[in-house]
């Protein structure tokens, strides 16, 4: 922060300019002058997301008025392709998902089957139980690895109601919306994104 007289340090202190060296008033300047830039370029990438956002779900809009048909909400993933086929757009929606306390229920009745199957059980089964229960840093389990032990059929009623308890217990918490541009790689059935990140570009 400066002034005609002064400029502020880190520690909130006015310094007379007089007593600072010319590279950290230029370092000062060259500072803001990014920062500056890069807040009209967040305003800009908001604008722009907010705008394809509501491009896209217009255009949903229209293709269901041709068939009579009414769309609610913004739910959903959805491509668009040119006619060309040689761009597409896609708007994915990312659910977070949690769990309630039937998972606890659920973590005893697999317990219990450990248990009884200990001696006969596959070690594989144990060591993907053991891995779905495990939290990370945050303390969060991974929700996925969870939901995936409902793919292991095994035919033991305990084993089932776990499953079913895993399933009822899954709360949705939020969501997170996202746009994606693609361009097609050369004249092959590949897409590359267009990256709209810096480190990406």
């Amino acid at each position: 922060m400066t002034n005609d007289k002064y400029m502020k340090d880190n520690q909130g202190r006015l310094v007379p300019i007089e007593t600072i060296r010319p590279i950290d008033i230029e370092r000062d300047k060259l500072v803001a002058d990014i920062v500056a830039k890069a807040r009209a370029l967040r305003e800009q990438i908001a604008a722009f997301k907010a705008g394809v956002f509501g491009d896209v779900a217009a255009f949903i809009e229209l293709s269901a008025e041709q068939y009579g048909a009414k769309v609610g909400g913004q739910k959903g993933n959805v491509t668009l392709v040119s006619f060309d086929g040689r761009y597409k757009v896609v708007r994915a929606i990312s659910e977070r998902l949690t769990f309630d306390e039937r998972l606890q229920a659920a973590k005893a009745l697999i317990d219990e089957c450990i248990t009884d199957w200990s001696k006969g059980s596959s070690p594989q089964i144990q060591a993907l139980v053991h891995d779905a229960f495990q939290v990370d840093k945050e303390g969060n389990i991974n929700t996925g690895r969870v939901l995936g032990l409902r793919r292991i059929a095994i035919d033991d009623e305990r084993w089932n109601k776990a499953m079913t308890a895993i399933g009822e217990a899954v709360q949705v918490t939020g969501s997170k919306s996202y746009i994606r541009v693609y361009e097609q790689v050369g004249d092959t059935d590949q897409y590359a994104p267009i990256p709209l990140d810096i480190a990406a570009v």
